[in-house]
Order: C-alpha cells, then structure tokens, then sequence
C-alpha cells in the first residue's frame, strides 16, 4: 500500500511541474537553438504533421521508460519511477488533447471550450502565436499573461533573448489567419 501512495504522490507532484519544465523548454530552448525545428509551429502546416511534432513526442520514451524501470524495480525506488513516470504521461495527454486539439484543431475536442479555463488556455496561446514571446506555457498561460499585464509589460515575455529570432520569423511570415492554428 506504501508503494501506491508513493506512486500517486509522485505523480501528483511531477503533474505540474512538467508545465513548469515545458515553458522552461519552450521558452528557452525551442525558442533559442531549437527554433529552426519549432518554427515549423509557427507558420502555415502543409499536410498533417509540422517538424515541431518531434519535439514534442521527445519525453514519450523518457516517460515510458520510467514506468517500465518502475515496474521491474520493486520498493519505494520503484514507486518513485512509476510515479515520475505516469505524471510525464498524464501531462503529455493533456498537452496533446489541449494543445493540438483544442488550439490548434488538431483533434476533434472543440467541445472542451465549453470550459472556461480550457478557453482562456486557448486565447494565451493564440496571445502566443501572434507575439512570438510570452506566454510560453500552456496551462499557466492565462496566469502568465495576467502577470504580465499587472506588471506593466504588455504579453511579457520571459525569454527576450531567444525569443527575437521567433519574433523575427513571426514578422516575416503571411499575415493571414491559419485555419487550424
């Protein structure tokens, strides 16, 4: 019994701390040196998949893995992994369901904008889309752009540095609307 609260403890807490990890990520790396791939996200798709799929299915096997190692290993340690394990893999759900579903039209979810959270969700990431800078979470867009606003800069943006390229790319492309963005 010790083993599954650990596991769901674990899971809990690695829950939203992927948000955490996830804006860290795409503020600063996707938006920095990995932006070359992530660009792809940021313009017209042609076809189904956008080169930025790859960053995003990069924690899948890490996930996986951790679970897997959980499962073998027996004791707290493998709740530990377990746990760690099944947070990154609700939290990847939830991202793709939101994310490309909700968003971007990806999936067929439009009723999940009935929620009021999961609209405002949306509206920050569209701030997102049209900036090129902050709000670089998902979750806590709305709160980021809150902030952001209450501090007087605007959308923010947490990443000016490696953000520029992104605002540069942003500049440059076809001002017209995106059906599934």
């Amino acid at each position: 019994m010790t083993e599954v609260l650990v596991s769901i403890a674990f899971a809990a807490i690695t829950l939203p701390l992927m948000e955490v990890w996830a804006r860290f990520l795409h503020g600063r790396v996707w938006h920095g040196v990995l932006f070359g791939i992530h660009e792809s996200h940021h313009r017209e798709r042609k076809g189904r998949f956008e080169a930025n799929d790859v960053l995003s299915v990069t924690h899948a096997p890490i996930a996986a893995a951790l679970v897997i190692a959980g499962c073998i290993m027996h004791g707290i340690t493998g709740a530990v992994l377990r746990g760690t394990g099944v947070g990154m893999t609700l939290f990847g759900v939830a991202y793709v369901v939101v994310h490309d579903g909700l968003v971007h039209g990806r999936l067929p979810v439009q009723r999940l904008a009935r929620f009021r959270f999961l609209r405002r969700v949306r509206g920050a990431h569209r701030v997102h889309h049209r900036t090129g800078g902050a709000p670089y979470g998902l979750f806590a867009g709305p709160s980021e752009l809150a902030r952001s606003r209450r501090d007087g800069r605007g959308h923010g943006d947490i990443a000016p540095a490696a953000s520029r390229a992104a605002q540069r790319t942003l500049a440059e492309a076809p001002s017209a609307p995106r059906a599934s963005r």
